[in-house]
């Protein structure tokens, strides 16, 4: 009886721990939970004149594994950090260096709030672009949920800050020299304790690495940065690219230029000198980008309000470049070559699609649990945010298109060339290529059928529906014996 008992009570443990485990692989954080609490208490009242205060820190990734230690933690940012920003963006740091979230190790990390942004991804969509195209040292990125001091926070993206370190911007401001690399940023007007600052060309910068520069290293810096501003302005293109990295100027003009980010002539806007040459980047802060920005604000943010238009062509190191034939060239190829990657921002099942998949419900908790509504505050600087995330993110969805398709226009990218394959000429090969066919095939749109004839034919005989089943068969990702997606020039009919 007593072995009967036992067994009974066995299973039923059993069963209680199977039940336990179920509920909480339901249950598990779709995406990290970073949980802080202050010494004091009084994490959700900080400002940033406050500084650091001592805290711990909880980071549960979505596996389950746990990352915690003591924190210095404050306010970061500088519009973000006003006081009537309720929902504030944080930098934490450790005592020694850490890998959060898999992002390798560094003492210090950020959490980017996004308050300015109601659809919560362009910061997102920036670094993912920034990353695809290989721009230097673009700052890794996670999706996360943020309590702080018992209280829900809500959506974050934890985020690698800009600064120099094995895993981040890897520089030698200690170099042998004694003079060392060094980083810069753009900062017109703000000016904040403890920091050095020059001015260049009429441009003031900020000097972000060394942290304290010695009047040797300032000097060395400025003069640096000056002798680059001269050269890119009168220099030859053998002598501009001896003092400057051509192709992350070219990424970080792209990245900028596409989002007309209104700050980029004004603060958050990094270089490197590394080993003597000057590199763009790393890429910072696009909440107030992409049409985020109030036209009737100022000149500036009238020409950023517009999918039209040039913008990062006009400032800094760029009114200079981009004088260049040469320097043009360069950015009109590097678009062709990330143009598919720009329209997949937009498409249907693209990267704005899959976020919303993928975090979607994260992002509504942002605003139905923790509380956060763009009404509650509005810096003036910020378009007005439509009513309803829907709303927004169909904005932001038509913003990018729209400008995306004027730079290809602008910079004549399929001028003389086309995509083997994109039968519509929108500068992609996708299903409505295989359709744009069978309809010309149908005897519609007759006016477009040389054009599609020429673009469609991947079969290298005339135009006929085999060409369409070639491009869907392509997209599912089988073998073709056709270049599919591969640039043409329109004078080459030859094709094998």
């Amino acid at each position: 009886m007593k072995k009967i008992l036992s067994i009974i009570i066995i299973i039923s443990l059993m069963l209680t721990m199977a039940v336990f485990t179920a509920g909480a692989a339901e249950t598990s954080p779709p995406v990290p939970r970073v949980v802080i609490t202050t010494a004091d208490g009084n994490g959700t009242s900080l400002e940033k004149a406050d500084g650091y205060v001592s805290a711990s820190v909880s980071i549960t990734d979505v596996d389950g594994s746990e990352l915690s230690g003591s924190v210095q933690f404050k306010v970061r940012g500088n519009s973000t950090a006003l006081t009537f920003v309720t929902k504030k963006a944080f930098t934490f740091k450790f005592d020694k260096k850490q890998d959060v979230l898999g992002m390798g190790k560094a003492k210090k990390w950020a959490l980017l709030a996004n308050a300015f942004d109601p659809t919560l991804m362009r910061n997102y969509i920036a670094f993912d672009f920034a990353q695809t195209m290989g721009l230097p040292y673009t700052s890794q990125q996670r999706i996360v949920e943020l309590w702080l001091d018992g209280s829900y926070r809500g959506c974050y993206t934890l985020m690698e800050p800009v600064q120099a370190g094995r895993d981040r911007v890897d520089i030698d401001v200690d170099r042998n020299d004694g003079l060392g690399d060094f980083m810069i940023e753009r900062e017109n007007s703000r000016t904040e304790e403890g920091v050095t600052y020059f001015s260049v060309d009429g441009l003031r910068f900020a000097v972000k690495e060394p942290e304290e520069p010695t009047a040797d290293q300032l000097n060395y810096i400025r003069s640096t940065v000056n002798s680059v501003m001269t050269t890119v302005k009168t220099g030859t293109r053998e002598q501009i690219e001896a003092v400057v990295d051509v192709p992350s100027f070219v990424r970080f003009y792209l990245l900028n230029e596409l989002y007309k980010t209104v700050d980029f002539d004004f603060s958050s806007v990094f270089f490197y000198c590394k080993d003597g040459v000057l590199y763009a980047g790393p890429a910072w802060d696009y909440d107030l980008a992409a049409g985020n920005v109030n036209a009737s604000y100022s000149s500036t943010s009238a020409s950023a309000y517009e999918t039209s238009g040039l913008f990062a062509a006009e400032r800094h190191f760029y009114r200079y470049l981009c004088s260049y034939d040469w320097f043009n060239a360069e950015i009109r190829s590097t678009l062709r070559e990330y143009y598919d990657y720009i329209s997949y921002i937009t498409c249907d099942g693209g990267l704005m699609d899959s976020l919303l998949s993928e975090y979607g419900d994260v992002f509504a908790r942002n605003y139905s649990d923790a509380g956060w509504s763009p009404s509650k505050w509005w810096v003036n600087v910020q378009m007005r945010p439509l009513y309803g995330f829907d709303a927004n993110v169909g904005y932001l969805r038509g913003w990018l298109s729209d400008r995306a398709q004027w730079l290809a226009e602008y910079y004549d990218i399929f001028d003389g060339s086309y995509r083997l394959g994109d039968a519509d000429g929108d500068g992609t090969v996708t299903i409505l290529d295989a359709t744009k066919i069978q309809r010309i095939l149908a005897g519609f749109s007759p006016a477009e059928a040389e054009a599609v004839s020429l673009r469609g034919n991947v079969s290298g005989e005339e135009l006929d529906i085999l060409d369409a089943t070639i491009i869907q068969r392509w997209l599912a990702g089988l073998a073709v014996h056709a270049p599919v997606g591969e640039y043409i020039d329109a004078g080459d009919t030859g094709r094998t």
